[in-house]
């Protein structure tokens, strides 16, 4: 089979579109022919993590496709079935935090940027028929991600002011969609003005200028929930946007990892800090019930073949995009 994987060389050196064998389902396992990939964030960190004398790795934690093959033991997917892949690996449950070993797929195990894929049963979950074939390949992780932040960590619900720093990116559209779909009042930050406009079209209450003055441009107005994965450079400006005991949710940061915030204003405040990361299956099933209800379908900026793989990292990295980027596949 072709795919996208990492070895022998450090970093995006070791990046290679080729030929790999065809991998075969275990007990309780199924293979999936892909028809769809999406890249995330974390495929830029994986060439970096993934060590040059390990085994060659296939990149990628979003996919679809069909079922083609059952190992024993399978009992509720069965060849023939359209799934999308679920990236979370051992997190079944709904729980305070992933329980111990939890992984994502794409490292360490195989992942999605390939013809097949092998999976454990759960992680076959049925496709949203109202989804296209690309839009289900591009959509669970950062949905996921997305659903977990907002509801079971942030508790939006309808009326919640919610701000989202750097809302235009593959999991910020979702935030801007999910909060809508229950009634919140959605602002956004985006440096592009393109970016902008397009997050008030899909339904942001308020778009602001990053570089502004936000308590300008919010005139007065306090949040009850921040959404933040942007990292160092909004981490306290997003901080000081919250009302006196408002909650900030934390699941990323891509402008770094360490952030400074004035303690003593953080407990005077009452303010509640949360973390998160993906989510689990359980809440995957959820949001794929809310997003059908809603109606809901990523934003797809563009779609590449598996062998232009380097120009999809190239605008993955350049961060012009606005949305998931998604890989078509031909097996």
């Amino acid at each position: 089979m072709k795919a996208v994987f990492h070895e022998k060389e450090k970093g995006m050196a070791g990046l290679k579109y080729g030929d790999m064998d065809i991998p075969e389902p275990g007990q309780g396992e199924v293979r999936i022919k892909l028809k769809s990939a999406g890249l995330n964030h974390r495929d830029l960190m994986i060439p970096n993590r993934h060590q040059p004398e390990d085994p060659a790795l296939v990149l990628g934690s979003d996919g679809a496709g069909v079922v083609d093959a059952v190992g024993s033991g399978v009992e509720k997917v069965k060849t023939g079935d359209a799934v999308i892949v679920n990236p979370a690996l051992g997190w079944h449950e709904n729980s305070d935090a992933p329980p111990e070993g939890f992984e994502i797929l794409g490292l360490p195990d195989h992942g999605t940027f390939a013809e097949y894929i092998v999976v454990p049963e759960e992680n076959a979950v049925p496709k949203p028929e109202y989804l296209t074939w690309e839009e289900a390949g591009a959509y669970a992780l950062s949905a996921m991600t997305a659903y977990r932040a907002l509801f079971t960590r942030g508790g939006v619900k309808e009326g919640t002011r919610v701000l989202i720093p750097g809302g235009t990116g593959g999991a910020g559209i979702y935030l801007i969609q999910f909060a809508k779909a229950v009634g919140a009042t959605v602002y956004i930050t985006s440096r592009s003005e393109k970016k902008r406009r397009k997050a008030l079209d899909i339904g942001a209450d308020f778009a602001i200028d990053s570089e502004a003055d936000w308590d300008e441009a919010l005139d007065g107005k306090k949040m009850d929930v921040v959404i933040e994965s942007v990292g160092a450079m909004t981490f306290s400006k997003a901080l000081d946007q919250l009302r006196k005991g408002g909650t900030l949710v934390a699941f990323g940061a891509s402008t770094g990892d360490t952030v400074d915030f004035n303690l003593r204003k953080f407990f005077y405040g009452q303010f509640n800090l949360l973390g998160s990361t993906m989510a689990s299956t359980e809440e995957l099933h959820e949001m794929l019930d809310f997003s059908e209800k809603h109606q809901i379908r990523p934003l797809i900026d563009q779609s590449y073949p598996l062998s232009d793989y380097k120009a999809a990292f190239d605008y993955l990295e350049s961060a012009d995009m606005m949305g998931k980027i998604a890989f078509t596949v031909d097996a």
